[in-house]
């Protein structure tokens, strides 16, 4: 089966502050391993055998005022090796008006979106936004709505407790396609946690512009979790079905704990009560579609 990785990393570690100086807290955990540069020929060998056709760049937190030069290195890289296919790239939604910003970007003919991370959590490791409500800021609203004017889609990073303002946003700008990233990084496995998931991720499939990303499930385990895997793969697909699920590695984030086959293989024995259709769709169709590949 040809697989699409519809969220990978690549990068050069001086362009990332996050990389540089004291380790700062991240939500998944120590990464010294990762204080490097992890280029597209790693990658490669990362995928090496396992039916990779294509893969979507998503942004790395380059310093914010240089978010165009991070598209523009990823074009560059695109046109050396052919790879990434396309570019989530980061633009700030909250200020007045984001279009100067978003025509920078447009000059780079492999972005398809954007990504601006606004989960907000009550433990700090896990805190990346400044509030909880920042999907409901009036700028951000009318920025993202901005985007369907590019024929590009949202990538939205958001906790269960926050999904309340996330429908707003979404309902809001219905011509744009939302990508919720991580299937809503369910961090909290006690069973209220996971109820308030669930009914989190029910709302959310109510709105037919928004589709998930089946990906980053072991930021909060630290491993390959194959039972947590199945269960997420049987409840997300089963509230938005295999149309608005697509399939992404997190990689070279989960190479903390993992190696890709491995990955890859617990993702596919997840997918196997899945007929080959739905299968095509998460691995493949859903991603080429929404990211226009």
């Amino acid at each position: 089966m040809r697989v699409i990785d519809a969220h990978v990393h690549v990068w050069r570690k001086a362009d990332l502050p996050w990389l540089q100086g004291p380790m700062q807290p991240r939500i998944f955990g120590p990464y010294e391993p990762l204080r490097r540069d992890y280029p597209m020929a790693e990658y490669h060998a990362d995928i090496a055998g396992q039916g990779i056709v294509k893969a979507v760049y998503v942004q790395a937190n380059w310093a914010p005022d240089r978010a165009e030069a991070e598209a523009a290195w990823i074009e560059d890289l695109g046109r050396e090796t052919g790879w990434p296919h396309a570019t989530v790239a980061y633009a700030d939604m909250t200020v007045p008006d984001a279009r100067p910003a978003l025509d920078r970007l447009a000059r780079h003919p492999r972005v398809r979106g954007v990504r601006q991370q606004f989960h907000w959590h009550p433990n700090p490791q896990y805190r990346f936004a400044s509030r909880a409500d920042a999907c409901a800021d009036p700028a951000v609203i009318r920025n993202v709505a901005r985007l369907a004017d590019y024929g590009w889609a949202f990538d939205l990073q958001v906790f269960a407790g926050q999904m309340a303002h996330a429908l707003a946003l979404v309902d809001a700008c219905p011509r744009v396609t939302f990508v919720l990233q991580h299937a809503g990084m369910p961090e909290d496995t006690s069973p209220a946690g996971r109820a308030a998931w669930r009914a989190a991720m029910a709302d959310l499939a109510r709105r037919p512009n928004a589709v998930v990303k089946l990906s980053g499930f072991g930021t909060f385990v630290h491993r390959v979790d194959e039972g947590l895997i199945a269960c997420l793969w049987r409840e997300v697909v089963g509230l938005f079905g295999a149309d608005r699920c697509l399939w992404g590695s997190n990689f070279p984030i989960e190479k903390l704990w993992t190696d890709y086959p491995a990955l890859l293989a617990a993702h596919r024995a997840a997918a196997a009560p899945f007929t080959a259709a739905e299968q095509a769709l998460i691995f493949h169709d859903t991603a080429s579609r929404v990211y226009r590949l």
